[in-house]
């Protein structure tokens, strides 16, 4: 029989003449080690696991700061990452710029090197045709004056005849 504080503090054995029954005594004596080893049994259990607990309570924040680290840090890589691939599109932007500008001036150059290219030969055309046209009057003068010579002698010969 296992007695609570309780009982134990209200169990009173029956008087005798010399004091108090000593089976009796002995009776409460032996409930209450017997209670109070199961209290002490259960006290050093409760100890045990509660240093478990603590011990496992430790690895759990060490587990927890090793996460919160882990996770600062990839956040720090994030934030690096994220920084580094803005100023590599912005350099890479930059240099699309340069090399766009510089193809809108190549072009620019080359359409006035064309244009040029294409007044010179409007030039030479104007200077052939201008040539051709002299070439084509002198040819065309030098055919009238051969036609009234050779007309002059044949006129001869019928005013002569």
């Amino acid at each position: 029989m296992s007695l609570s504080p309780a009982e134990l503090r209200h169990q009173r054995p029956k008087r005798t003449f010399i004091g108090y029954r000593v089976s009796e005594v002995d009776e409460i004596m032996t409930h209450a080690t017997s209670a109070f080893e199961t209290v002490w049994r259960d006290r050093a259990d409760l100890e045990d696991r509660v240093h478990e607990l603590e011990t496992s309570l430790g690895e759990l924040r060490d587990t927890e700061h090793a996460m919160r680290d882990a996770l600062v840090t990839a956040q720090r890589t994030a934030d690096e990452l994220r920084a580094a691939a803005g100023r590599d599109a912005e350099l890479i932007v930059r240099e699309a710029e340069a090399r766009a500008r510089e193809i809108i001036h190549k072009t620019y150059a080359e359409r006035e090197q064309v244009r040029r290219e294409v007044e010179r030969l409007r030039a030479d055309e104007r200077q052939f045709r201008t040539r051709l046209r002299t070439l084509l009057g002198t040819t065309l003068q030098t055919v009238r004056d051969h036609e009234e010579m050779i007309a002059e002698p044949a006129g001869e010969l019928t005013a002569a005849g």
